[in-house]
């Protein structure tokens, strides 16, 4: 049985049971525990089971999309580190486009008045969150509303990012991978993020610990088009060699 084949097995079996263990699926599968082992490994950084004493559960992955509302309190303080790392990558007296997310929502929360900064955006969120801020040149993308991360996406929104070109795009993203690159559950919104990597001159995205090694449907652009992942210091290092080794720079705030 090859790779693959186990591995649909194995999350066929965590669904129906809600528990899997090495030892079983060993048995079960005519290999040996470290094999499993390895399989776990796997399966856990695609998002698909999560690892457990002896063995595995599955992640529904029904339940991993709430809308901005529910994901707000979510690995908030990380969120919060990753945000204020970002007012680094700043530009002075220049132009940011702010994607939709919890995390560039913090960012927009954050935004000095100080700059005379121009931002983009298609989130409602983001956009209130800057709507009555000195200093701050706001510019609403429109579109079709989407009503679980309130953003805007379709022909409307492309056409408007058509139109203009900001220094720094700031990237909100559901999972990474270096096989992959970046991808989303929605494919109307991984639309719309790969025309903002593609508006800006530096594209910076933000992303918490729990989506490396996530693959989702949509996909946005490869690793190669960012220039550079902040996320937090909760993250897998071995994963983030990976991306490194891809050739895209990752900050992690906080590290020891």
């Amino acid at each position: 049985m090859y790779a693959p084949e186990r591995h649909q097995r194995i999350v066929e079996q965590a669904r129906a049971q809600g528990r899997v263990d090495v030892k079983d699926l060993a048995e079960l599968l005519a290999v040996t525990p470290e094999t499993i082992r390895r399989d776990l490994t796997s399966l856990e950084r695609r998002g698909l089971v999560r690892r457990a004493h002896g063995g595995a559960i599955p992640v529904e992955r029904i339940t991993l999309h709430p809308g901005v509302g529910d994901r707000g309190g979510i690995n908030q303080a990380e969120k919060m580190v990753i945000a204020e790392a970002a007012l680094d990558e700043l530009p002075e007296n220049g132009s940011v486009m702010i994607d939709a997310g919890t995390s560039t929502i913090c960012l927009a929360e954050m935004l000095p008045t100080d700059r005379g900064l121009t931002v983009v955006t298609h989130s409602l969120p983001v956009a209130m969150a800057v709507a009555n801020r000195p200093g701050i040149d706001l510019h609403l993308l429109g579109g079709n509303i989407r009503s679980d991360s309130l953003a805007g996406v379709g022909t409307w929104t492309h056409q408007l990012i058509g139109m203009v070109s900001v220094d720094v795009a700031f990237i909100s993203i559901n999972g990474i991978t270096p096989e992959r690159g970046l991808t989303t559950h929605n494919m109307a919104e991984a639309a719309v993020k790969s025309a903002m990597i593609k508006s800006a001159r530096r594209s910076i995205l933000l992303a918490d610990h729990t989506k490396f090694g996530r693959e989702e449907f949509g996909r946005v652009a490869p690793l190669a088009a960012i220039d550079t992942i902040i996320t937090d210091p909760g993250v897998n290092a071995d994963l983030v060699r990976e991306v490194e080794a891809a050739g895209t720079e990752v900050f992690w705030p906080g590290r020891d």
